[in-house]
């Protein structure tokens, strides 16, 4: 008697099941038992991400591109991280448990200036971008996402955020000086307490003497390319200098207004 099991006609064969956006299947051999080999040693990159399978995604590509991977499920355990090995980029997502993703940005940002900070969203709403840029993030990304699109990113946020040390020499111009070294600023010999974003400003200044900026120009090399926080920050910001640095900050010598178009230094 013939035991066989009858042969089930392939139209009627139940399909695959779909690939989902975050399923590493779509990475071809991303899961191969040879590790890839890591092609940027220095740019540590810290995935921050709850959903598992999300976050295994993120990690291959990134690893597949030669980063160096480390990750964390929540905004606690992504702090901790902070304080044991400090990554050079970070991929956020907003909505962590506990701690959210924009509180968590707040207090790398408030830790670490020159950390690269990119926010991952499920939502494309405005209002998540716009609090993201507000918070200290460099740009941010609406999940579910092209691999090339994150690594295009990334790439970018490395530029503006991971660039080599200054010159330790730093910048002069009359009897102001900068050092880099440090984060030191001087008026005549006595130092000057600047904030992060002011020393950013005034670097932007005392690089380009004499020349009229635009605000377009200063919001870009401050801010980065994609904040689109108020225009009245980069006023407040000069405003600061000019009290910090000025003789006589009622009337500006140093950081004069360029009406209609930006401002000149010298």
């Amino acid at each position: 008697m013939d035991v066989r099991p009858p042969i089930v006609p392939e139209s009627r064969l139940p399909a695959p099941p779909p690939v989902l956006p975050w399923d590493h299947r779509s990475l071809g051999s991303a899961e191969a038992p040879h590790r890839p080999k890591v092609a940027h040693p220095e740019l540590n990159v810290m995935v921050v991400e709850d959903d598992p399978g999300a976050r295994k995604y993120i990690r291959i590509v990134l690893q597949k591109a030669g980063y160096p991977v480390m990750e964390a499920a929540t905004g606690e355990e992504a702090l901790d991280l902070m304080d044991e090995r400090p990554p050079r980029i970070v991929l956020l997502d907003i909505g962590l448990p506990g701690i959210d993703g924009f509180e968590v940005c707040r207090r790398m940002r408030s830790w670490r200036e020159d950390l690269a900070i990119l926010m991952i969203t499920g939502r494309a709403e405005d209002a998540d971008k716009v609090s993201s840029l507000d918070m200290g993030a460099d740009d941010y990304l609406v999940k579910p996402f092209n691999p090339d699109v994150l690594m295009a990113r990334i790439r970018a946020v490395a530029r503006r955020c991971c660039r080599p040390p200054q010159p330790a020499e730093g910048l002069q111009h009359g009897d102001l000086r900068m050092e880099f070294q440090g984060m030191k600023v001087f008026k005549g010999d006595a130092e000057v307490d600047l904030t992060p974003r002011e020393f950013s400003l005034l670097a932007v200044f005392l690089r380009h003497p004499g020349e009229i900026l635009t605000r377009e120009r200063l919001h870009r090399e401050v801010w980065g390319e994609h904040h689109h926080g108020s225009s009245k920050a980069l006023d407040v910001l000069v405003c600061k200098l000019r009290e910090k640095l000025e003789d006589d900050p009622a009337h500006p010598s140093r950081f004069r207004t360029e009406w209609g178009v930006g401002y000149r230094f010298g």
